[in-house]
């Protein structure tokens, strides 16, 4: 009976301060205590009693009101944090003002004109409530949102009610909260800290509550429209990871470790997780979302990253303001690089468990969350990501990316999330240890919907990636150049393909050297070029091990000579663009020699109607996301400037506006100051294939590109061995592969092919346009995920489009 009372009282406040048309008094404690006083309200309470309706009249109607309700919230936050809530009433309060400073936040960045106002000193409301918090630090100039973000800080590590007391049971068991050392407090034992407190669910039901919070301050960022920008800071953040945050190396680390710690399946008791409540699981939640949030941030990849200090917690000048990219940035002992792989290792393979018993384990949902702190962790810090690809442990990585990319293939809900599986492997496929580590044979066998072999892990990412390109949605098309590129970077490394893998290369140069589809589109050849580039680094770098390749190549060489004798006249140009036509859009799914999926697997679906999905921008073209370089005779690698790239790209474009490589783009979404949103670029995709005037092939264009098809090894390949293949079939009267391939395999070109090209790499660069999308990325998915309570539903966002399939 008191829980309705208390929250029909709650829900008479409410109405009071909506209804109210003069202000109310700062000084009314009676009226504001009713807002937080309450032992029984949870925030999901908060959410149901305050509507946004409500919120949205007050912020019309009664302003000065709303600013009170603000700054009163605040001030019992930075009292609590000053006090450290020794009594349950005090903790009562601190929880209820930030479930309703949670719930009011979002409206007050919707509104411009109301943006500032957490960052003014001088409050046209609630003065002479600010004027009771202990004048002698001149807190009160403070601009509120300091007030509020370095109270939260100190609430995260309040004895006995965010950590654990270190002092024991007494008279003055009280510790001064300005005196803790937060650095004892840390909580959970990884980088930098040795010991691991006890758990407590109250503890990590109430830094989850604070975490919820400080997510909502930073949220500001998705009430602004998508800029290229980098100079645009968002400032919660700014002063969050600033010297002016005492607690900031703490938090960090205890965010960083509660995270990679973590493990779901906890004691190994089938279904344990019905059994008990996983406190830890939303603590994990929220921590990851801060962290990924807090470090966005531009300017630090490459020659900016700070030198390692001796250990972590030395003050270093150097490297950037934000502290959290600088402490993650100069983490460097070896046993924190594995304690951190390991843990991301660990929960990225969690969906991918399977067990005698269904649904027994826990499945985790941040999946999304965890390769945004992969990726960070790989720009930030460069040492990390050459730890990463020292041994075989890149492949924990590489095969729970490969399943989520294969699994959300179909679903366009799921675009973000293919996107940023891409975005990673190409940045690790630039490294030449990456290609070397493919050659692991693959033994797990996680379940996909993808045909049987037997091979290495190159084998596998070959086959999950023709998969994509032959049964994804429409929208994956932008990715078909980066998904090559990865081939391409990683092709002079691979030292003996699978049939399978062969099988699945060689049909999409089948699909992708058709007439009509070379022709239909100005950037189509590229696919084509990538592809001969992946066969003539194998030929020329493996040629030994590979004789599938070679044997496929040779099954398949019509594809080859149809190639090189491509008719580009007009009339062929024009009867191809007819059959494109009448064509779906999209490559051949057939003759691909497609065979049975592993036993148990699910085929990818499409999303169910009615998901939401946040909007993205497009990303820039494969140019613009990489740059050349060339491996030398020592194996290091030069960068090959765009004016000296090698000589089949010099000769310029003749129907571009400018010169461009073959692989190289003139795509208007190439002007990085201006963002499309995937939908408007979609627009623009459709229209200009509808019509002709946009995109109007000639032959000069044609013939520009089709003089540079790097067929010279291949064709000369197929003149050595075909002969030879031929004649050893009419003498020994074969028709058995087994036996062809045993000749390839002991057969050799040595002497007979060209000179082998330099290995050509396009290592990931970072610019305005991929920092853009992984903003918009990024807080899509933390808009999404949050929706219990949902935070940001139905309000004003900017940043990207929500909507529904």
């Amino acid at each position: 009976m008191g829980n309705t009372d208390s929250k029909l009282n709650f829900r008479k406040a409410v109405i009071q301060l909506t209804t109210k048309t003069q202000p109310v008094e700062a000084t009314d404690d009676a009226f504001w205590d009713q807002f937080w006083a309450d032992s029984t309200t949870t925030v999901q309470d908060v959410f149901a009693l305050v509507p946004a309706a409500e919120i949205r009249a007050v912020r019309e109607e009664s302003p000065s009101n709303l600013a009170t309700l603000c700054y009163k919230a605040v001030e019992k936050l930075v009292q609590g944090a000053e006090s450290g809530c020794p009594t349950e009433r005090e903790k009562t309060v601190v929880l209820n003002c930030c479930r309703m400073l949670t719930r009011i936040l979002p409206y007050i960045f919707e509104d411009q004109d109301w943006r500032g106002f957490f960052w003014s000193t001088v409050p046209g409301a609630g003065r002479a409530g600010m004027d009771e918090i202990d004048d002698d630090e001149d807190e009160g100039a403070r601009p509120l949102a300091e007030s509020l973000l370095l109270a939260i800080a100190d609430l995260l590590f309040c004895p006995d009610f965010t950590v654990q007391s270190h002092k024991r049971n007494g008279p003055d068991s009280v510790e001064d909260m300005r005196s803790l050392d937060s650095c004892e407090y840390i909580w959970e034992a990884g980088v930098g800290f040795a010991q691991s407190p006890p758990l407590n669910y109250i503890h990590d039901l109430n830094r989850t509550e604070l975490l919820r919070l400080l997510l909502t301050c930073f949220s500001e960022a998705m009430y602004l429209p998508p800029s290229s920008d980098t100079s645009i800071l968002n400032p919660w953040v700014t002063f969050f990871c600033s010297t002016e945050n005492r607690h900031a190396l703490p938090l960090f680390t205890s965010l960083l470790n509660v995270v990679c710690a973590y493990d779901p399946v906890g004691y190994g008791i089938p279904y344990n997780h019905l059994m008990f409540a996983d406190y830890r699981e939303a603590l994990v939640e929220q921590a990851l979302q801060i962290l990924i949030t807090t470090l966005d941030h531009e300017g630090v990849s490459g020659p900016h990253q700070a030198p390692p200090p001796s250990s972590l917690d030395e003050q270093e000048s150097s490297g950037p303001d934000n502290l959290f990219v600088n402490y993650l940035s100069r983490i460097h002992r070896e046993e924190d690089y594995d304690f951190v792989l390991k843990g991301l290792a660990r929960l990225l393979s969690n969906p991918l468990t399977t067990t005698y018993l269904p649904n027994s384990t826990k499945k985790i949902q941040f999946h999304q969350e965890m390769l945004v702190l992969f990726w960070k962790l790989c720009d930030f810090n460069k040492k990390f990501l050459y730890f990463v690809l020292k041994s075989s442990d890149v492949l924990d990585i590489l095969v729970p990316i490969l399943y989520y990319l294969n699994d959300a293939r179909a679903d366009q809900s799921r675009v973000g999330l293919m996107h940023i599986g891409v975005f990673i492997l190409l940045l690790l496929s630039g490294e030449r240890n990456f290609g070397v580590r493919l050659n692991k044979p693959y033994s797990l066998h996680v379940t996909m919907d993808i045909p049987v072999f037997t091979g290495t892990h190159a084998d596998l990412l070959i086959t999950v990636f023709h998969k994509i390109i032959t049964s994804g949605h429409q929208r994956l098309q932008p990715l078909f150049d980066c998904l090559l590129t990865i081939v391409v970077n990683v092709s002079p490394y691979l030292k003996s393909l699978s049939m399978v893998a062969a099988n699945k290369l060689l049909h999409l140069l089948e699909a992708f050297s058709t007439q009509w589809y070379l022709f239909s589109a100005n950037q189509n050849h590229h696919l084509v070029f990538f592809l001969l580039e992946a066969f003539n680094n194998i030929i020329q770098y493996q040629f030994d091990g590979n004789c599938n390749l070679v044997y496929a190549i040779i099954r398949k060489r019509s594809v080859f000579h149809q190639l090189a004798n491509l008719p580009t006249d007009t009339a062929t140009i024009h009867k191809a663009l007819q059959k494109k036509k009448k064509a779906p859009d999209g490559i051949s799914r057939t003759s691909s020699q497609e065979t049975v999926s592993m036993e148990g697997s699910t085929p990818a679906v499409p999303a169910e109607p009615g998901t939401l999905k946040a909007s993205l921008v497009a990303i820039p073209a494969i140019d613009k996301l990489t740059e050349k370089s060339q491996v030398s005779e020592d194996g290091t690698m030069v960068t090959v400037s765009r004016m000296d790239s090698p000589p089949k790209t010099t000769e310029p474009d003749p129907s571009a506006s400018a010169g461009a490589s073959d692989t190289e783009s003139n795509s208007g979404r190439d002007n990085e100051d201006v963002f499309y949103t995937e939908a408007e670029m979609e627009r623009r995709r459709l229209s200009s294939t509808s019509s002709v005037s946009y995109w109007n092939p000639t032959p000069e264009w044609a013939l520009s590109w089709k003089a540079k098809l790097p067929l010279q090894t291949i064709m000369r390949l197929l003149q050595v061995l075909v002969p030879q293949v031929e004649k050893i079939c009419i003498d020994k009267g074969l028709t058995d592969e087994s036996e062809i391939l045993k000749f390839l395999q002991h057969g050799t070109l040595v002497g007979l092919l060209p000179v082998p090209h330099p290995i050509l790499i396009r290592k990931y660069q970072a610019n305005a346009g991929t920092a853009m999308w992984f903003r918009t990325y990024m807080w899509g998915v933390v808009y999404l995920r949050n929706v219990d309570p949902p935070i940001w539903y139905d309000t004003d966002v900017r940043l990207f489009e929500i909507q529904r399939m």
